[in-house]
């Protein structure tokens, strides 16, 4: 196996922030991490010099992602999925969720066994790993739909859903849903008794339903403030349930375009930075340039930055990750650590995968990413191996 240490760059550890620092990676894990002056014996390693100037950090975590560079969830081929493990490192992505999205019994259910099998079988280090499958709809509400078919929304049902979730090989981790709707609670009660996330999104709930789902153990959020019930004075809504509610995680879509930078600040001031998970919910147009993309069978049109079904609707997004912890330090004027606590620690912590990952710390897994001065993605490296390189620019 490839010993690989990597030398010269700040480092933000769990710990501290390293000014002038080393990281050796061995046997896809971190086996090493200090100031270069501690440095020990680098005889067996591959030396990769990085400028002093650059930053490395742990790889960023996507728990709510359908596509990328013309590939989708719900193609729901290996091909697919391997196309999206392998152009996501470039934008600092380590790992993710593959998410899926309101369609047909049968699409859907080619979608979890498709994901099922490519996370029981077919990873391998040097792409990003898929860490489970994000279940977006279809137990969600009609009346915030957004880019969810509408004619393909159910209730709720937990017997449906331990069907797929066996045809998926037991890899659901997140599932999307509107507790108001016809068997929504009993769902989130299942699904918190059963170690998966209930989450709250494309619902028209109240405060006092979203106080229900919370006292279900619903703790998470889907993608704040779009399709959800607003904030209103005499009505807090979803939004006002998951800005006062600490037992709500909230993801976030920080591209300017689904939420006003100072509707992200005000967030940012109100959930802080351990409540807030940045997500990209991009779609397969990320990476690609302009025009008319497919969506769960609606087309989808991209320009400038955004993408919108014929009538207007959002209908996910081309952000990447790296780029929304750019525009959350200027949307907010928060840190780079707090944005590291957004993309990797919080998302890392909410599925349960913190003791590997998250973090660059000694016995953890090798996704660490390096970070130009500009805060570009220079160097991406999953589970060990160089798995994107922009260049030879850390020589």
């Amino acid at each position: 196996m490839n010993a690989i240490l990597l030398k010269g760059m700040q480092i933000y550890s769990e710990e501290q922030k390293i000014e002038a620092g080393y990281i050796q990676l061995q046997d896809h894990k971190i086996i090493g991490v200090g100031p270069i002056t501690n440095l020990p014996e680098t005889e067996g390693f591959e030396v990769i010099e990085v400028s002093p100037s650059f930053k490395a950090i742990p790889g960023l975590i996507d728990i709510h992602i359908h596509g990328v560079n013309g590939a989708d969830v719900m193609d729901a081929t290996a091909e697919a999925l391997e196309t999206m493990s392998a152009a996501l490192p470039k934008e600092g992505t380590t790992s993710f969720l593959a998410t899926t999205m309101t369609q047909s019994q049968a699409a859907i259910e080619h979608a979890l066994i498709n994901s099922g099998n490519y996370i029981e079988k077919q990873q391998s280090p040097g792409k990003a790993e898929i860490l489970g499958i994000h279940l977006e709809g279809p137990y969600v509400n009609k009346a915030r739909a957004g880019a969810q078919p509408v004619e393909f929304i159910v209730d709720s049902s937990i017997e449906q859903f331990k069907k797929w979730n066996n045809l998926a090989k037991q890899s659901i981790k997140i599932v999307t849903l509107a507790p108001e709707q016809p068997g929504g609670i009993e769902m989130v009660k299942y699904l918190n008794e059963n170690g998966i996330i209930a989450s709250i999104g494309h619902s028209d709930a109240t405060y006092e339903e979203v106080t229900q789902a919370i006292e279900a153990g619903a703790k998470h959020v889907t993608h704040l403030f779009n399709q959800m019930r607003g904030l209103h004075h005499r009505e807090p809504g979803v939004v006002g349930a998951a800005l006062l509610r600490d037992e709500l995680t909230a993801e976030i879509i920080a591209d300017g375009v689904h939420v006003r930078p100072e509707m992200v600040k005000l967030a940012f001031q109100q959930k802080g930075k351990t409540e807030l998970i940045l997500i990209t919910d991009s779609m397969r147009a990320k990476c690609l340039k302009n025009g008319v993309y497919d969506l769960g069978g609606q087309a989808v049109t991209v320009e400038d930055g955004k993408a919108v079904l014929h009538d207007g609707t959002l209908a996910g997004s081309i952000l990447k990750l790296g780029h929304a912890m750019k525009n959350m330090m200027d949307f907010t004027s928060c840190s780079l650590e707090d944005t590291i606590q957004m993309a990797s620690v919080n998302p890392a912590k909410q599925l349960n995968v913190f003791d590997r990952k998250g973090t660059i710390t000694i016995g953890k897994d090798a996704d660490i990413v390096i970070l130009d001065e500009q805060l570009e993605v220079a160097m991406t490296f999953c589970r060990g191996e160089l798995a994107y390189h922009r260049g030879g620019e850390h020589q």
